[in-house]
């Protein structure tokens, strides 16, 4: 090998394991692994990186490396998601995780392939990845959405400014402090120049975000002392996605016998998690499901408590097949029904599988996918002069969702119930209660968890879990919750970082554009001098 040779394998080697290295210290900061600290030194070998990037092309992929390793890290437990519970050979499972890792890793190679090209024709870098990496997490469709700010969720004070702007807000002031860091240890040991600007304003976004947080915290809990307070009971049964399948009646048994127990304790609302009652319940608003749900022969005693849970809901449609739901039923202490919500986003593999009604035939590789139809209304369920807003499995990880439950129907309380035994004991079921703590901050609600197999919690208004579950446990968590109402920044304008974070590129691209800066303009206008000059040699033939 040529020393040009090693010299271009040796930087090529560098480039690929300064991305590997952004990678890596993206999904150990993120929820799940918990290791917060990596979150701000996340994009520092990412800059340095992209500076030592050639073209947009070489940025390109190597962003799609440091976007494949974070999520292959994070998601580590799709395989085994897939093998055990959807049904998928081991290969397939493989070759889907390896595919939606790609797919989330080009979020990251478009980020690298479009600051390439500002920074290439003059563009700096502060604050044009901050901006860039808010525009990705806003615009860019993912499986499972995140936030660089879910890796704070165990940070109160930090998280406080999400009733601003969401996670989208936190994200920015992280990926700001992240460019301030690259530039300071870019003047410390390449001799730049210092970068007062950068450091000044990451300073004081840092420190802004901090002071707000401990202003808000104080703010927060005094308003509890003047809210209306609800005990709530949760039952945890533990019991395996085939297991509730193959046995209901057990499944059933175990959630009464805990629900009694609680009811013994004193509760005015009990909580079952998603599909708690797995046998199809056709039952709508004012039915009577007492015989059906709140008593069996088998369990000394009656539930005469209000009580919230999941099951499966059939409705007769006019095609070939029922229409059937993932739905949260609401009954009083007699067993009637007060409201119904219909689970809206439902998850591909899961509940639905993509172009599976167009094509049938792809039930086969994945006979354990349900085929569930999504509902068609945000309403929040009563309970006395009080309205309580559902959030059905993961729809509590969509901040834009859950902000447009509660413009529509401005709940009083939030409820996800749900059902993570599907991932096992992996860092799941952690990573979904760090995503749904922010749900509380953003519009300063409790927000109640009830799981089949954990982990189940109660979150406060300010994000901080005051109770919770083990997981893998069968057990029950008993709290007192309160009534809140009201609106923050967040639940009016929603996420306003990224609609600015969109303005800003649509402008950057523009002027890349406008200067020639972009690849397909020089292509168009080769073509077009190559058009000119066939027209005027074919006008002299003439």
């Amino acid at each position: 090998m040529t020393g040009d040779a090693s010299a271009r394998w040796r930087r090529i080697g560098t480039l690929a394991g300064l991305s590997v290295l952004s990678g890596t210290l993206y999904f150990l900061g993120f929820a799940g692994f918990n290791q917060w600290y990596f979150a701000p030194l996340a994009f520092v070998p990412f800059a340095e990186m992209l500076r030592r990037a050639g073209t947009g092309k070489a940025a390109f992929w190597l962003g799609w490396l440091m976007g494949t390793v974070t999520h292959l890290g994070g998601y580590y437990w799709i395989p085994a998601t897939l093998t055990k519970f959807g049904g998928f050979p081991l290969p397939l499972a493989l070759l889907f995780d390896v595919v939606l890792c790609s797919w989330g890793g080009l979020s990251f190679g478009l980020l690298g392939w479009g600051l390439k090209r500002w920074w290439m024709a003059g563009g700096k870098p502060f604050p044009s990845l901050a901006v860039a990496v808010v525009f990705i997490e806003f615009a860019y469709p993912l499986l499972f959405p995140s936030y660089l700010a879910n890796s704070f969720w165990q940070l109160p004070v930090v998280i406080q400014v999400c009733d601003l702007g969401g996670p989208l807000l936190l994200s920015a002031v992280v990926v700001f402090l992240s460019t301030a860091l690259w530039l300071s240890l870019r003047w410390a040991l390449a001799r730049e120049p210092f970068p007062r600007l950068p450091a000044a304003v990451a300073g004081l976004l840092v420190l802004g975000t901090v002071a707000y947080g401990l202003i808000r915290l104080p703010q927060v809990d005094e308003n509890q002392e003047h809210a209306t307070p609800l005990r709530v009971g949760l039952v945890q049964a533990n019991m395996g996605t085939y297991q509730k399948r193959d046995d209901p009646e057990e499944g059933h048994r175990r959630h009464l016998t805990d629900s009694l127990a609680l009811q013994a304790e004193g509760v005015d609302l009990l909580i079952w998690p998603e599909s708690a009652y797995v046998f199809l319940l056709p039952a709508r608003t004012g039915s009577n499901v007492r015989p059906l749900v709140l008593q069996r022969p088998d369990v000394a005693g009656e539930l005469h408590t209000p009580l919230l849970f999941g099951a499966l809901r059939r409705e007769e449609g006019g095609g070939d097949r029922p229409i059937d739901h993932n739905t949260a039923f609401l009954v009083d202490a007699a067993g009637t029904v007060q409201g119904t919500y219909d689970k809206t986003y439902l998850l591909a593999f899961g509940e639905y599988l993509p172009f599976g009604d167009t094509f049938p035939w792809l039930y086969s590789l994945s006979p354990h996918s349900g085929r569930f139809t999504p509902g068609s209304r945000l309403d929040a369920l009563p309970f006395g002069s009080h309205r309580i807003g559902v959030l059905v499995c993961y729809e509590d990880v969509l901040p834009g969702f859950t902000r447009k439950l509660v413009r529509a129907s401005e709940p009083d309380l939030l409820v996800n119930i749900t059902n993570d035994a599907w991932f096992g004991e992996t860092t799941e079921p952690e990573i979904h209660l760090a995503l749904s703590v922010f749900r509380a901050v953003e519009h300063r609600r409790w927000l109640v968890r009830a799981t089949n197999s954990g982990i189940s919690a109660l979150i406060d208004p300010a994000g901080r879990v005051v109770a919770s579950t083990g997981l893998a446990t069968r057990e029950t968590l008993r709290g007192t919750v309160r009534w809140q109402h009201g609106t923050t920044l967040y639940t009016v304008l929603g996420d306003w970082p990224g609609w600015l974070a969109l303005a800003a590129v649509a402008w950057a691209f523009y002027r890349l554009w406008r200067h020639g800066h972009l690849r397909f303009r020089r292509h168009r206008d080769e073509r077009g001098v190559k058009v000119k000059k066939a027209r005027q040699g074919a006008a002299r033939n003439a």
